[in-house]
């Protein structure tokens, strides 16, 4: 399961999502991201799955493996539904006891269901069409003009590039570390929650370790490498707009725009 978790990795393909601009994918992400958390009805919820299929289709990368994504995060899923399903007030559906389920708690809980699950699958989507180099580049472009209030730019893209980029390897990590234990003999598996938790008092000493020498030697990589930060420095692949980018922009504006429509049209249509 460890295994499963793709955010932050890289799957590797000529298509036209990967050819993309990465400033177009991160926009397109953060508008994705933002416009999940404003629909409020099954019909737009329709029109975000029916677009990230889409996108699917154009990257390439095989929709089992996206899926594949959610196994580590299933048990978050599926309580935070339970969650909503318990604790929205409203008419009765079912009253048993202490546990009241309401109709507006069965709708809460399936958006947000959807919600979350259209949010890890499409944000998985940017890292896995974009290298952890284009993806240092498009946010240090975007963030450009927070230099004129001295913000570090190129320090702070450097910084979350280099986060996303140890995900993959501490996962990596984690796994070999766990095989180890196991291969000693350790139960991982067996006891309470509380005994379980103890259980992973091995796997998180090493890891940490682990992940506190990675950090010294790239420290040290970049330092005999003489990295100051962005400022000054050139690109030996600048980032240029083309064709297909704006068009896809205007596919953002689009999908914006459509959602807007579904959700004021529906209104205008009840009232």
């Amino acid at each position: 399961m460890i295994r499963d978790i793709t955010i932050g990795q890289y799957f590797r393909t000529n298509s036209l999502l990967h050819r993309m601009d990465p400033r177009v994918k991160i926009v397109g992400t953060l508008v994705y991201a933002v416009s999940l958390f404003f629909i409020k009805d099954y019909i737009s919820f329709a029109v975000a799955a029916v677009c990230f299929c889409f996108i699917v289709r154009l990257s390439r990368v095989p929709f089992r493996f996206i899926i594949k994504g959610l196994k580590p995060v299933f048990v978050m899923l599926l309580f935070t539904a339970v969650l909503q399903l318990l604790c929205t007030s409203g008419d009765d559906l079912v009253h048993f006891g202490i546990v009241h389920i309401t109709i507006q708690g069965v709708h809460q809980s399936v958006f947000m269901l959807f919600r979350l699950t259209l949010l890890i699958m499409g944000s998985s989507m940017m890292t896995l069409t974009t290298t952890p180099n284009q993806l240092t580049d498009g946010i240090e472009k975007l963030l450009r003009p927070l230099n004129h209030i001295r913000v570090p730019v190129g320090d702070l893209a450097m910084t979350m590039s280099i986060a996303l980029r140890f995900i993959p390897i501490l996962i990596e990590e984690l796994d070999k570390i766990m095989k180890a234990q196991l291969a000693r003999g350790a139960d991982l598996e067996s006891g309470n929650l509380i005994q379980r938790l103890k259980n992973m008092v091995p796997l998180l000493v090493p890891l940490f370790s682990s992940a506190i020498r990675r950090a010294n030697e790239l420290a040290y990589a970049m330092d005999a490498r003489c990295y100051h930060g962005g400022k000054g420095r050139t690109k030996m692949k600048p980032l240029q707009y083309t064709q297909r980018d704006y068009v896809t922009y205007m596919v953002i504006f689009l999908y914006v725009a459509g959602l807007v429509i579904v959700a004021y049209g529906k209104a205008w249509i009840v009232s």
